[in-house]
């Protein structure tokens, strides 16, 4: 008889949370990335166009890691406008060594949202400078608020500002963010004032033409993007690559999907430009930041090993814990 353990979201939010622990979770999973022989095919999207709708399906296979994730992840744009989030899904945990299902995560994008998060803040953790304290956010959604909590994780962050094309948003995300962090975070009304004097900016944001400009970035910045997880999808001026020292969270896809795909489409930078991952970085294989004055950028696409490295947790913190329901065929 096989048996296999169900976990909604209730589960996992009881046995998941945006911890140091799941930053070290998704650290691992880029180091691993960058040392052993993972198998990661690229994502395959199926776009809906008429509906503003993506469905992005991820998966990795990390050699020693007893299973492996697909993860399936709807992104509905135009959701809040009938009161539904942007974002859902699910992640379906299968042994590594036969294949059988282990688990389903029926996590509503939830276990995505921090795995994400995570990737941010290892990026800040590289990239930026250690004495980083003042932050700036592009957008106002889940992912917004989720990536300033990150931030504090791994800097000393003591204020922060938000940005949003819709400015009640903003105002509503950064009083909630105060209270939450219990540092002054304050709407910014125009993107470049927002920009100005913050040691790290993210842009988190679906957007398809620029949001921060290139001649708004000072020395010692660094740039975390992780909306351009699609062609059409472009958050940063292409201009930003070409003056910045540029990190990916996966060259091969970042060449096709990232903000480097729109550098190169610019004629900026040539398609076979080597640059660093961010697992090479941690893995001390390449070069970071190598100076406080130095600009830097991580381009964060998403990759199936994150999705693969938080289900994996997940599923150990739930059988530890006796959470889900298991289901026998």
């Amino acid at each position: 008889m096989r048996q296999m353990k169900i976990l909604t979201e209730a589960d996992l939010r009881a046995v998941v949370s945006l911890d140091r622990a799941a930053v070290a979770c998704v650290e691992d999973a880029f180091h691993a990335l960058a040392t052993k022989a993972v198998a990661m095919p690229p994502i395959l999207r199926l776009d809906i166009p008429e509906h503003r709708g993506e469905v992005d399906v991820k998966t990795a296979y990390v050699p020693g890691i007893d299973g492996f994730a697909i993860k399936i992840s709807p992104g509905f744009f135009d959701n809040p406008k009938i009161g539904l989030p942007s974002t859902n899904g699910m992640m379906v945990l299968l042994s590594s060594r036969t294949g059988l299902v282990q688990a389903l995560l029926l996590d509503n994008g939830y276990l995505t949202d921090v795995r994400t998060a995570a990737a941010g803040a290892v990026a800040a953790k590289y990239l930026s400078r250690e004495d980083s304290s003042v932050a700036a956010i592009f957008g106002a959604g889940m992912q917004a608020r989720l990536q300033l909590e990150a931030l504090a994780l791994v800097r000393p962050i003591r204020e922060a500002r938000i940005w949003a094309r819709d400015a009640a948003k903003a105002e509503a995300a950064a009083k909630a963010l105060a209270e939450k962090l219990g540092f002054p975070v304050k709407a910014a009304i125009d993107p470049k004032a927002a920009v100005t004097g913050a040691d790290i900016v993210v842009t988190t944001t679906p957007s398809e033409k620029p949001i921060l400009k290139a001649d708004w970035l000072q020395p010692g910045q660094h740039v975390t993007a992780m909306g351009s997880d699609a062609e059409h999808k472009n958050e940063l001026d292409p201009q930003a690559i070409a003056r910045a020292t540029y990190v990916a969270d996966s060259l091969n896809q970042t060449r096709r999907l990232g903000e480097l795909h729109h550098a190169i489409a610019a004629g900026l930078v040539a398609p076979d430009a080597e640059f660093a991952a961010l697992g090479q970085v941690i893995a001390g294989l390449k070069a970071g930041r190598t100076g406080p004055d130095e600009i830097t950028i991580a381009d964060l696409t998403g990759t199936g090993i994150q999705d693969t490295a938080i289900a994996t947790l997940a599923f150990a913190r739930a059988k530890a814990a006796n959470a889900g329901t298991t289901f026998e065929s």
